[in-house]
């Protein structure tokens, strides 16, 4: 099978991947990127729920709209308007949800200052490491705050082993809050010391305008609907056609192990790792939307080699 059809292998893998992550992004990482910010987590859930009714027709229609056009048009479209659409979305959905969060970026920025060297990359799939320089302490609690921030390098003259601070703002009203340094520390202290950073930091956060929770009364109501139903579409634009083209990429004496193979890879393994790669990105970068960067990475990859190598399948008779 990989030595006469590898490349469909691969292709197809991409694809997988790329639909697993289209889902990805609309079930789990719209909920934690919402309740990082303060919505209630049945409010997340209700908005999701609305969305996806109202996109749900979107399976039907692409899958019965590539039995007449072809298959591959429409999974490179749903990869390209996911690659240009994710970013903007995600930003929308910040402005029209949580306006006060936006408000509180431009007029107080955050930025966590420290020695690069010190900093971790935060990549951690089976959930056992333990991330206990300050640097890392700073950032996971902005991270799971959903307060983007910027990195900025300790001055050359600090004195070795300075720990990580948090800058809230700009001028002469700017307030630090100093992380602390967990690596001696035994669970329980590290715990208790990390509770009492949580809570200085989010006293910082208040006061600079941060929000600890989303204002419901300055939600807006049908835009957010209308962008949560956008990113259903984008799950359907690859969902509806995608099963029948895996099955027509390949010959029916080994149909099963073919699809088989593309499937758990991109659900298992490519689609798995796409929560703990997201968060760790945004722990690198500060970019509450960077973690977008891997699906959209994989959507263009597939969309090049799908486009330029990977046959249309739609009205091919099936190969024995």
């Amino acid at each position: 099978m990989l030595k006469k059809y590898w490349r469909e292998v691969v292709i197809s893998t991409g694809a997988k991947f790329f639909e697993t992550a289209t889902f990805f992004i609309f079930a789990t990482f719209s909920i934690s990127y919402a309740t990082s910010f303060g919505y209630d987590f049945g409010a997340v859930l209700a908005f999701l729920l609305v969305g996806a009714i109202l996109g749900i027709g979107g399976m039907l229609f692409y899958g019965g709209l590539s039995d007449r056009i072809g298959r591959k048009k429409i999974i490179m479209a749903g990869c390209l308007l996911a690659a240009l659409t994710y970013f903007p979305t995600f930003k929308a959905i910040t402005h029209y949800a949580n306006p006060a969060l936006e408000r509180a970026v431009a007029t107080a920025p955050v930025v966590v200052v420290a020695d690069p060297a010190r900093c971790s990359l935060q990549f951690d799939p089976v959930g056992k490491a333990a991330f206990r320089e300050s640097c890392d302490v700073a950032k996971t609690a902005l991270a799971r705050a959903g307060v983007p921030y910027s990195n900025e390098a300790a001055p050359a003259s600090a004195a070795p082993g300075t720990s990580a601070v948090v800058r809230i703002g700009t001028g002469a009203t700017a307030v630090t809050v100093p992380a602390f340094e967990g690596a001696g520390l035994d669970s329980a202290a590290f715990k208790a010391s990390t509770a009492d950073f949580n809570k200085q930091l989010r006293g910082a956060l208040d006061t600079a305008g941060y929000p600890p929770k989303a204002d419901m009364s300055q939600v807006n109501y049908p835009m957010v609907i209308a962008l949560c139903a956008w990113l259903v579409i984008l799950v359907t634009l690859v969902y509806g056609p995608i099963a029948a083209w895996l099955v027509e990429l390949f010959p029916t004496r080994i149909r099963y192990t073919s699809m088989s193979l593309p499937y758990h890879l991109g659900n298992g393994w490519f689609g798995g790792f796409l929560p703990v790669t997201s968060f760790a990105i945004v722990a690198a970068t500060g970019d509450i939307y960077a973690g977008l960067w891997y699906p959209i990475v994989v959507a263009l990859m597939t969309l090049v080699i799908g486009g330029l190598f990977l046959r249309e399948t739609h009205r091919s008779p099936l190969p024995d």
